[in-house]
């Protein structure tokens, strides 16, 4: 396995949304910005973007200028802002379903992962969740990531590397039950269709009191791994499922919108006794 370079770490921290550059540089990612559409954009000298409101725009003029600045173009205005973990998220190339911001959010709380964690997630997908994680345990935590396929961890690298987060993370291959080649964990997250066939391996990987959060769209399966996990004598099995709705905030007629992001996955917690 490759060990994580504490040099590459501290030089990749402010990247990502870090807020220590307030004026675009070369390689920058920007969220181009307008009403309705926005786009993530690498800054490179050279490189033109196409938009849907006019001719397509030279990244070279985005250099030097702030965070922030609005840009003309033919048929509307824009905005140059800096992204955050969400719109890495939600604007990562996808091969695969993404874990949405609300549960990712929420089950890094539940899990306490945070700067200097080290986290074990199975399931890599287009490594959307990969993502957050990794901006969360950095400058000094990592993230191991394992998928049993080769060709969908390699969009998902790509998308971490975009982020300026490769440094955090360790991409692997692994198939269900094998052993796994780390232990300490603080917290492991499953993002697979059975994840009760892996409770009894990241038991051994996980430390004590450490935390496990399993991500399922059915009931029929979040109802076997809560099963799995009580039998391994898990602590704290709890499930839950997070419902977002957008309200339209407008002077004298502020209502909800009428689509909303309502079930994407039921996530089940537990914890490791010692």
């Amino acid at each position: 396995m490759e060990s994580v370079d504490r040099g590459l770490m501290d030089a990749a921290a402010g990247r990502a949304g870090s807020g220590r550059n307030a004026l675009i540089c070369e390689r920058d990612l920007v969220l181009l910005w307008f009403e309705k559409v926005s786009y993530l954009v690498e800054v490179i000298p050279g490189r033109k973007v196409g938009i849907h409101c006019g001719k397509p725009l030279a990244v070279d003029e985005w250099l030097g200028k702030e965070f922030g600045t609005k840009i003309i173009c033919e048929h509307a205005e824009g905005y140059l802002l800096k992204p955050t973990v969400e719109d890495l998220m939600m604007k990562a190339s996808r091969e695969s379903g993404i874990i949405y911001p609300k549960d990712a959010a929420f089950l890094m709380m539940k899990a306490g992962i945070g700067p200097g964690s080290k986290v074990l997630e199975i399931g890599t997908g287009s490594g959307s969740l990969t993502t957050a994680l990794a901006s969360a345990v950095r400058p000094h935590g990592c993230v191991w990531t394992f998928d049993r396929r080769l060709d969908l961890p390699q969009n998902a690298h790509k998308n971490v590397t975009r982020a300026g987060l490769g440094p955090y993370v360790v991409f692997s291959q692994r198939v269900s039950g094998e052993p796994l080649p780390e232990e300490g964990f603080d917290a492991v997250i499953l993002d697979i269709p059975t994840p009760w066939e892996e409770v009894a391996v990241v038991k051994k990987a996980l430390k004590g009191s450490g935390r496990l959060v399993s991500l399922n769209p059915t009931f029929n399966q979040i109802e076997r791994m809560a099963e799995a996990l009580r039998r391994e004598g898990f602590l704290l099995v709890e499930s839950l499922e997070l419902l977002e709705r957008e309200i339209l905030a407008r002077e004298g007629k502020t209502r909800p919108v009428q689509r909303m992001v309502s079930h994407t996955e039921f996530l089940v917690f537990a914890v490791k006794p010692a």
